[in-house]
C-alpha cells in the first residue's frame, strides 16, 4: 500500500542521537543528490513532524525541538560582528567521534549560496504550537529554556531597521531553494511565515502572563502586517485594472500609487491569467517593484494562517482549478509560475 510504503520510509529517515530520535534525514538514498541531504532540514522535518503528531509520537518531535533550540545562536560571525542568539541552523547531523556523538549545526556554510536561513525559527515557531496543540504539554512551553528562545527569536526578526513596512527584508536564498530565485525583498512565503510566527508567539508567550508590554506589541505587529499584505500584496481583475490606472513618480502624502509601481511593470503573460472568480498575493512586493509570479507555498500558508481573507482564499483556489495544469506537477504542485528557469522551479 502507498500509504504502509510512505510510512516505512519516514522510519527509515529517523536520526538517532544518543539513543534518542531527534529528527529525520532529508532522504534515504544511499547516494544522495547532496551531501547534506543526509542532514535533518529545520523546514523538511516540519512535515514529517506533523505524520508523528498525528500518529500519537510526539517525543520525537519534543525531542527534535529541544535539539534545534539548544543549537542555536552558535553560527559563525566574522569579526566585530556578533551572534544573534534567536537564530536557528538550516540543518544538523550527528557526528560520532571517538565512540561519542556530538551534534554539528549548518547555519548556510553548506548551502548553495551560503546564505543563513531566515526561515528556520519560523518553523520551529510553528512546530511548538502544533506540539502543544496536539499534546497539551504547556509545562514544555513554560520551561524558561523555551520562554527565553521565544523572545530572543521575536528580538531578531522584530528588529527596528530602515525599513517603513512592516513586511520582514530577507536575501535571495535564504528560504526554500537555497539560490538566486529573484526575490530578494519581501517574498510572500516570508511575509506568510513571519505572520504565522507571530500568531503562535503570541498564544505561546501568554502563558507566563509577565510580559504584557510584550504581547500588546505583537498584536499591533500583527495587525499592521495582515493589513498590508492584504492592501498591497493581493490582485484579482479589479485590483489589475486600478495598477493599469496608476499614476508614478507622485509625491506626499496623498499619493494613490504609494509604492511607486509603474504600469508597464506588468508581465505580458498576466493577460488572461485571472477571470472574475480568481485572485493570488503576488511573489515579492517591495518600492517601484511587484514580482507578479505565483508562488504556491506563499498563497497556502496565506491561506492556513488566514492571513488571505476569506473571499481571497476562494479565489485562490479558484486560481487552482483555472490554472491546473500550470500550477500542477507530478509530485503533486509546481513551486512558482511561470516557472523558474532551473531544474528545482517545477518542484
Amino acid at each position: 500500500m502507498p500509504m504502509d510504503n510512505a510510512l516505512n520510509l519516514l522510519n527509515d529517515s529517523v536520526i538517532h542521537y544518543r539513543g534518542e530520535p531527534v529528527g529525520t534525514s532529508a532522504a534515504c538514498d544511499p547516494n544522495p543528490v547532496a551531501a547534506n541531504y543526509t542532514e535533518c532540514f529545520v523546514r523538511d522535518f516540519v512535515p514529517s513532524a506533523l505524520v508523528f503528531l498525528m500518529r500519537g509520537q510526539p517525543d520525537i518531535v519534543r525531542n527534535f525541538l529541544t535539539t534545534v533550540m539548544q543549537l542555536r545562536g552558535q553560527q559563525a560571525v566574522l569579526e566585530g560582528h556578533a551572534r544573534s542568539r534567536g537564530l536557528m541552523p538550516a540543518s544538523f547531523k550527528v557526528v560520532a567521534e571517538d565512540g561519542e556523538e556530538r551534534l554539528e549545526a549548518d547555519f548556510g556554510e553548506r548551502a548553495i549560496g551560503r546564505v543563513i536561513p531566515v526561515d528556520s525559527a519560523m518553523w520551529w515557531m510553528f512546530l511548538l504550537r502544533a506540539y502543544v496543540a496536539t499534546t497539551g504539554d504547556w509545562d514544555y512551553v513554560k520551561a524558561e529554556e523555551v520562554q527565553t528562545c521565544m523572545r530572543e527569536i521575536l528580538d531578531l526578526y522584530l528588529r527596528e531597521r530602515f525599513e517603513s513596512a512592516p513586511t520582514l527584508l530577507v536575501p535571495d536564498g535564504s528560504f526554500m531553494i537555497d539560490r538566486r530565485m529573484g526575490v530578494y525583498g519581501y517574498p510572500l512565503e516570508i511575509q506568510a511565515l513571519f505572520y504565522g510566527m507571530l500568531l503562535s508567539a503570541r498564544q505561546l508567550l501568554s502563558c507566563s502572563g509577565t510580559d504584557t508590554a510584550r504581547l500588546a506589541n505583537l498584536d499591533i505587529r500583527i495587525r499592521s502586517l495582515r493589513s498590508y499584505v492584504r492592501r498591497h500584496y493581493w490582485v484579482d481583475r479589479e485590483r489589475l485594472n486600478q495598477i493599469h490606472r496608476f499614476k508614478s513618480e507622485e509625491f506626499g502624502v496623498d499619493a494613490t500609487n504609494v509604492l511607486n509601481v509603474y504600469p508597464e511593470s506588468i508581465p505580458d503573460w498576466m493577460d488572461g491569467w485571472l477571470d472574475m472568480h480568481s485572485g493570488y498575493l503576488v511573489g515579492n512586493q517591495g518600492p517601484g517593484r511587484v514580482d507578479f509570479r505565483f508562488f504556491t507555498q506563499g498563497n497556502l500558508l496565506a491561506i492556513l494562517f488566514d492571513l488571505a481573507t476569506p473571499e481571497e482564499s476562494r479565489e485562490i483556489m479558484s486560481l487552482f482549478e483555472l490554472h491546473w495544469d500550470e500550477l500542477m506537477g507530478e509530485i503533486p504542485m509546481k513551486i512558482v509560475t511561470p516557472h523558474w528557469q532551473a531544474r528545482n522551479g517545477c518542484c
